[in-house]
């Protein structure tokens, strides 16, 4: 198993980065999918079509995001925990995913640099 751990800078306000991440309407917005999403703790969720499941764990509205990642009967919970943060550019997202199967490792990453954050960053950008 292996972590990973990086910052990603969006050029909006965390509250309205904060909403993008959970509210599925916006999400279907800057993804181009259909997401299922809520910010009440133990509900699952859903992004791009389904390549992206879990469960969600802890909200604090416009800070914090804590969700259990699903990668099939793996033993140890994957979790992925995202912490905003207001900076002069916009907000600063520090991104903890913990527990990433060593196969899917490098899709993991790819996914979060070009697809999640590079999808979400491209949507404020423009």
């Amino acid at each position: 198993m292996l972590n990973y751990k990086n910052y990603y800078t969006i050029p909006a306000p965390p509250e309205e980065v904060y909403i993008a991440l959970t509210n599925p309407n916006t999400i279907r917005l800057w993804s181009g999918e259909v997401a299922q999403m809520s910010t009440i703790p133990g509900s699952e969720f859903s992004l791009w079509d389904g390549s992206i499941e879990g469960q969600n764990l802890e909200f604090i509205e416009g800070k914090k995001i804590v969700q259990l990642w699903y990668f099939g009967e793996q033993e140890e919970q994957s979790i992925v925990t995202l912490l905003l943060h207001q900076v002069k550019q916009g907000t600063s997202i520090e991104l903890s995913h913990t527990n990433i199967p060593d196969s899917d490792y490098k899709d993991i990453v790819e996914g979060w640099n070009e697809i999640y954050f590079g999808s979400l960053r491209k949507f404020y950008e423009e």
